[in-house]
């Protein structure tokens, strides 16, 4: 059988905005993982169209598309196209789960929920010629996975080639994120088994990893083996992670031990009343100065996210935050407008009070305002974003976040990053032309290096901050 596994650029990629840099860091690691359930016989190819062009003058037997909520457009005319050809096109991914009545008009297939245990299912109807309509995720489990077929991935064409995941989903539920829709009708959160995961980061070559886990310390138990497991490995790694888990107990030492070098951190807002609406009640009375000044003794970098527009936000949000985040030394900052995303308990509490402004889903890349704001203006809130963006990567702000830190290590390393990621984008399109990216894998790996820090006050502050963590657990069982 020949199979065409896509994966279709984001509408953002149309964008004079547009930074093909972003969108060349990880290669579809999801459709990499279904590939792994065909046979020896079947002919695959995998086309990522945010790092080449797609080629749909082809005849394949099977059509597999991810779809997001911005690729959506894009991907049901890719799907209407193969269709016409007489391809059996199957759909899968966040948007198809939260709207599969929009999306089953584009397929023959669709796949609701994570596909690990329902994709093999799918295969077998297909081979007996009695392909069902809809497949939905029943028995969640990363027990048994096939190896992930990464044979298949483009390595030279993207920065950090060897993504990974270990665990699927997220133990909290914020009203705003789209992990609740996707997991809806089973376990929201589970691991692999840690041999697994530790089985295939020996598979991986060269020291980088990135974690494309949701919440990768999400699971004390888990997170805590699969550290003890890689420390002696020599790898360089990167991951997302929560407050509240940052400064509990001493497991973020224990990942900083194993390698962990760069962490997204999901701030969102300093509101408690905002936190609250959310949902999101892991980041209440938690001291986020406390969680970056932790990172930075342990040398890992802060790529800190933030949501604008939120009710309780006002005018002066946007310079609180970019001033916050340039005072405390965060090397990236990932700012967002909020975006209601369907099959969200924000969506649906937009939707009832009759808030949304838009179904066009191009519009929905947490850089338009797609629904009535409270506070401020939608001009208000689109201009402060930008303003947001634009001051914080201004050289001044580089220059005085990376003279924050205590070492001149870090300091360096900090203005290399941040500089680095957003101030030479000529550079970064001539080697993305030139197929050449993952050339520069072994600078990111150096910038990553470990910063050793031994100012003695800095290890008294860590170790007390542990004995309090350990104190506040053994409070709160």
């Amino acid at each position: 059988m020949k199979v065409k596994m896509i994966l279709p650029a984001l509408a953002e990629s149309e964008s004079p905005f547009w930074r093909p840099i972003k969108y060349s860091l990880f290669p579809p690691l999801g459709l990499a993982t279904l590939a792994a359930y065909f046979g020896p016989d079947d002919e695959i190819e995998l086309q990522d169209q945010h790092v080449e062009a797609l080629d749909i003058n082809d005849a394949p037997d099977l059509v597999i598309i991810q779809v997001y909520i911005t690729n959506a457009n894009r991907s049901y005319k890719l799907a209407d196209h193969y269709r016409n050809q007489g391809a059996h096109v199957a759909l899968g991914g966040l948007h198809v789960t939260s709207l599969p009545a929009e999306a089953a008009r584009h397929a023959d297939t669709i796949f609701l929920g994570p596909a690990e245990e329902s994709f093999p299912r799918f295969l077998k109807d297909l081979k007996n010629k009695a392909p069902k309509k809809t497949y939905n995720s029943t028995n969640r489990t990363l027990e048994n996975l096939p190896p992930i077929r990464r044979d298949l991935i483009k390595r030279n064409r993207y920065l950090v080639p060897n993504s990974i995941s270990v665990t699927r989903g997220c133990p909290h539920h914020c009203d705003f994120c789209y992990k609740d829709a996707f997991f809806k009708g089973g376990k929201s959160f589970y691991t692999q088994a840690v041999d697994d995961a530790l089985s295939e980061i020996d598979r991986l070559p060269g020291k980088h990893l990135y974690f494309l886990d949701d919440h990768l310390l999400g699971n004390t138990r888990f997170a805590s083996a699969l550290f003890d497991g890689m420390k002696g490995m020599g790898r360089l790694f990167q991951g997302a992670a929560t407050v509240e888990s940052i400064l509990r107990g001493d497991l973020i030492e224990k990942a900083a031990d194993a390698g962990l070098r760069s962490l997204f951190v999901g701030f969102e807002t300093f509101s408690p009343a905002n936190l609250a609406q959310g949902n999101k009640h892991q980041n209440l009375e938690k001291d986020y100065v406390a969680a970056a000044n932790r990172l930075h003794a342990l040398g890992i970098m802060i790529n800190g996210s933030f949501v604008f527009g939120l009710d309780e936000d006002d005018e002066d949000v946007f310079t609180r935050t970019v001033d916050w985040g340039v005072k405390n030394s965060i090397t990236t900052a990932t700012y967002h407008i909020l975006t209601p995303y369907p099959g969200t308990r924000l969506y649906d509490r937009m939707e009832q009070e009759g808030r949304i402004l838009t179904r066009n889903w191009d519009l929905y890349d947490t850089r338009n305002v797609v629904f009535k704001t409270a506070n401020l203006t939608a001009e208000q809130l689109k201009q402060g974003y930008d303003k947001a963006y634009r001051d914080f990567y201004s050289w001044r702000n580089i220059f005085k976040s990376s003279l924050g830190h205590d070492l001149h290590r870090h300091k360096l390393k900090h203005l290399f990053y941040t500089g680095g990621w957003k101030k030479f984008e000529v550079f970064w399109n001539l080697i993305i032309k030139t197929k050449n990216l993952n050339h520069m894998l072994p600078l990111l790996e150096t910038i990553l290096s470990k910063v050793k820090n031994n100012n003695p006050e800095v290890r008294d502050e860590l170790q007390s901050m542990h004995v309090q963590t350990q104190e506040d657990s053994a409070n709160n069982p």
